[in-house]
């Protein structure tokens, strides 16, 4: 009998079951948008937020900083303490190596030219390492660096290529170098001739210094297979409680607590893990980089959350609205059934499976459209379509089905209280 009147109840004011329909729709498109979007950002967003420069700096253990070690006049390279080349690709051998988006070595020092001291750099650009299980990986400055403007051309790397140099905006300026112009740099005994392919404008202290391949660098401070820093940009969660203690004392954490640190992809945790990886290497994330992620994410992540409830609360009022006068038009109806020995449960789980049908069909599609909303965000923001998570669907046909039961809840309880008498009279 029910369920004859619930086919009955549907052929009857399909254009206010469509609007309820429709209502539903709307509002699960934007919330299944909302919850796509949410659990993919923190990955897109740490992506884009990479161009804020990498986010851990690998040192060798008791060195200086490196801006610190340019200040030095008198051999400035003596009796300092480096790190092996060799051990680049230990940088993706860690736990979390897939959150490593790339890493550029440097090796810094001076050099003269005409006669004049002039600051060099040593570092990759865009150069291939060799990875296990990665072929072709290729890492450096331009992904490490992605703000770096160059007027002109990169400098070419490998065996085989001339020697190359890019020259700082504000060294240019001082010196008058451009682009296609060629340097004698000499450091000791050694004489490198090097071709300026072009300027460089990086904000940082580059400017003020010639940029050139890691090799080019070693062979001119003698220092063959020897970095002394390491840029690293890895993919990052935002900190918590857990991570602040952490950083603070790792050995105030119980194991529990150290490997649910360990296997999250923390900056802490991925800096206790390079240097776990790296002999004789000091790890220090880069904070304000690594805190900026974590702050814009969890406020993108808030105001989702914002617009998701305001959705939800004004679809259930929609809902609830359309209810009302639904089933108001359907107050004889009611009495009917009362009349006739209904009782006021079944009268109002005739109306909440309606609402729950309606619910559903708004919700599946409302995923749908939901998933093209989700791509298409992507694509505007990221240039990339947003990975849709198919646990969306369940969630939203839930909630979708929730909306159309709270909306209905109240005009339903309202009316299966009134008497009969009262209904078929119109008291």
């Amino acid at each position: 009998m029910l369920w004859r009147m619930l086919r009955q109840s549907w052929g009857r004011n399909l254009r206010r079951k469509g609007l309820a329909i429709i209502t539903v729709f709307l509002a699960a498109s934007l919330i299944s948008a909302l919850l796509a979007v949410s659990i993919d950002i923190g990955d897109k967003m740490s992506r884009e937020l990479k161009s804020y420069g990498a986010n851990i700096l690998i040192e060798p253990a008791g060195q200086a900083a490196l801006p610190a070690l340019f200040s030095e006049s008198s051999n400035p390279l003596s009796g300092q303490d480096f790190l092996d080349e060799a051990e680049l690709p230990n940088i993706k051998d860690i736990f979390w190596r897939n959150n490593i988006v790339g890493f550029a070595p440097m090796l810094g020092g001076e050099v003269t030219v005409n006669d004049n001291a002039v600051r060099i750099l040593g570092t990759f650009f865009s150069q291939p390492v060799d990875i296990p299980d990665e072929e072709g990986y290729e890492t450096g400055q331009k992904t490490v660096s992605p703000f770096w403007q160059v007027t002109g051309d990169w400098p070419q790397e490998g065996e085989n290529s001339p020697p190359q140099t890019l020259v700082g905006h504000a060294l240019a300026r001082q010196t008058g170098w451009k682009a296609g112009d060629t340097l004698l740099l000499n450091n000791a005994d050694t004489t490198v001739p090097v071709t300026v392919s072009g300027i460089l404008s990086s904000g940082g202290e580059e400017d003020n210094q010639l940029v050139m391949p890691l090799a080019i660098a070693q062979t001119l401070l003698g220092l063959p297979g020897k970095v002394q820093a390491i840029r690293v940009s890895a993919l990052t969660v935002p900190e918590n409680e857990l991570s602040r203690r952490a950083r603070e004392n790792l050995d105030a954490l119980n194991a529990e607590e150290y490997d649910l640190w360990y296997c999250t992809a923390y900056v802490s945790s991925i800096a206790h893990q390079l240097e776990e990886a790296i002999s004789g290497a000091e790890v220090r994330p880069v904070w304000q980089v690594a805190a900026s992620e974590g702050v814009v994410i969890d406020k993108i992540q808030l105001l989702m959350a914002v617009v998701t409830i305001a959705a939800l609360a004004a679809s259930a009022m929609g809902i609830a609205s359309l209810m009302t006068s639904t089933i108001m038009e359907r107050a004889k109806e009611i009495g009917l059934m009362k009349a006739l020995g209904a009782r006021q449960w079944q009268i109002m789980l005739l109306f909440y499976l309606e609402a729950a049908s309606s619910g559903l069909a708004g919700g599946a599609l409302g995923c749908v459209a939901g998933w093209g909303l989700a791509k298409a965000i992507g694509v505007m923001l990221f240039d990339a379509p947003l990975e849709f998570a198919w646990i969306v669907v369940p969630c939203v046909l839930v909630v979708a089905m929730l909306i159309a039961l709270i909306g209905t809840w109240f005009p339903a309880r309202r009316i299966a209280r009134l008497y009969p008498v009262e209904v078929l009279y119109g008291r």
